[in-house]
């Protein structure tokens, strides 16, 4: 490494060798310091490539110190990336610190391999934000193709290129990232791309949507069980961290798990530590975490709906993925590529879709994003018995939603009063009673999961689909 010199603010001496010795081992050039004043005239004689700074100078443990130390190291250095450490460790101290520009919190003891990872994913997030980029910010498509995987992603519009050139340049390291978008933008394929472009690659990529998961299922989903842990355990299971050690886990639909669940993630996020349900036995997984979500998480803090220390520690990186209506020079691409598609899946030959139909797709709201256009695309297809699509095979398609979205239907089917909740339980007991109380197509006629659908009756307490 160019840059090896790693310091150590600790007031604890056997603490400072401890670590000391360690990172020597993994090739750094450890320097240590038993306070801040002493480190801080270390960083005017040497470049490191990260600090590892104690919160607690004191016998009081406010943690004070420790983040009046970080200011003034990033006063110095702002770019330098810092990794806070503590025995007296509280959450609140640590969303100070990353507020301040620490790059990640460690509680005391700690774990060696847990604390080389964190140094090491730092030191990387911050050397791929400041490195002279192989790509302009103009890279085309062709370009990026030669630096990363990204031939699952359709699309050669400015913005998504931005997002693949970030994409690209992050995956390599093991941050924490967010992926933040409408419903629809394609976050999970970003997110395996973030994996395929990563040195883990060749492991497990697993993916979970915890908004079709109940709060009651949770640690069984995510952590596992043992047999007879509870009624209906008959066997071991295996959880999703578990299945996801050495490799990613996606985190899809953030924004939907409720508070309890999200203590029990914090702290698996945290420690890589996890026990299934009915055992005491401590697992330790190594993965990588990839989140994303339709809401706006800042305002849910805000609401007290969601934990800022877990929002923290999600988003070591964001990646917004512009909406279908801001790239709309991907519209034509997208559309024949679903075209191909299912003409390939159903054996279907000679469709095209018209030049005309192409640009006055172009036009729509596609207020879904890509998952709307894709559905309209290949519904179309099936029920045209025309070889050249046009306009009107798009427009006459009873799963064309804007046909009912003018104004004086929407006065008509909303009633004056009428909360959004309220309405949503309307709609699922319509789409249950179409469809015979059937999970299935009454999930997929609303455009959820069948999990999400069992959920929202969990929650609402809908009776009558137990008929």
């Amino acid at each position: 490494m160019t840059n090896s010199h790693i310091l150590i603010i600790d007031d604890d001496d056997a603490v400072r060798k401890s670590i000391g010795l360690f990172l020597k081992l993994q090739g750094f050039k450890p320097l240590l310091a038993p306070h801040p004043k002493d480190g801080l005239a270390l960083l005017k004689e040497f470049d490191f490539a990260c600090v590892l700074l104690d919160m607690n100078f004191k016998v009081e443990t406010t943690g004070e110190e420790g983040l009046e130390a970080l200011k003034q190291i990033k006063k110095v250095q702002p770019n330098l990336p810092v990794v806070l450490f503590t025995g007296w460790g509280s959450m609140q101290l640590a969303i100070e610190g990353m507020k301040l520009g620490a790059s990640d919190f460690i509680n005391k003891p700690w774990e060696n391999d847990h604390l080389f990872k964190c140094i090491q994913g730092a030191i990387e997030v911050e050397k791929n934000k400041h490195i002279p980029q192989k790509i302009e910010k103009s890279a085309t498509r062709k370009q990026l193709e030669k630096e990363f995987d990204i031939a699952s992603i359709v699309g050669q519009d400015p913005k998504l290129l931005q997002v693949l050139q970030t994409v690209g340049r992050v995956a390599k390291t093991d941050a924490p990232i967010l992926i933040m978008g409408e419903s629809g933008t394609g976050k999970e394929l970003i997110a395996e791309a973030i994996h395929k472009n990563s040195s883990r690659k060749d492991k497990e990529f697993v993916k979970v949507n915890l908004g079709g998961i109940s709060s009651s299922l949770f640690e069984s989903e995510m952590f596992g069980h043992k047999k007879g842990a509870f009624t209906g355990a008959h066997s071991d299971r295996e959880g999703r961290f578990s299945i996801a050690n050495e490799g990613s886990i996606f985190l899809d639909e953030m924004g939907e798990l409720d508070l309890a669940s999200q203590v029990k993630l914090l702290r698996v996020l945290q420690e890589r530590k996890y026990e299934p349900l009915g055992s005491s036995k401590t697992v330790s997984s190594n993965f990588r975490v990839v989140s994303a979500t339709n809401k706006v998480l800042p305002e849910l803090v805000k609401e007290g709906k969601f934990r800022e220390d877990l929002f923290f520690r999600i988003n070591l990186i964001t990646v917004y993925l512009p909406s279908l209506r801001e790239r709309k020079s991907d519209i034509p691409l997208l559309a024949n590529h679903f075209l191909e598609n299912i003409c390939n899946t159903y054996g279907i030959q000679n469709k095209v879709i018209t030049d005309e139909a192409l640009k006055w797709l172009q036009k729509q709201p596609l207020k879904g994003n890509i998952r709307e256009l894709k559905n309209w695309v290949e519904s179309t297809v099936l029920m045209s018995i025309n070889d050249q699509l046009q306009i009107s095979d798009f427009e006459n398609n009873p799963t064309n939603i804007n046909a009912f979205q003018n104004d004086e239907i929407k006065e008509e089917i909303v009633p004056e009063g009428m909360t959004l909740e309220e309405m949503e339980i309307i709609m699922i007991k319509n789409a249950l009673k179409e469809n015979r109380y059937k999970i299935a197509p009454a999930a997929k006629q609303l455009g959820i999961s069948r999990n999400a659908l069992y959920r929202k009756i969990e929650k609402y307490e809908i009776t009558d689909a137990q008929n």
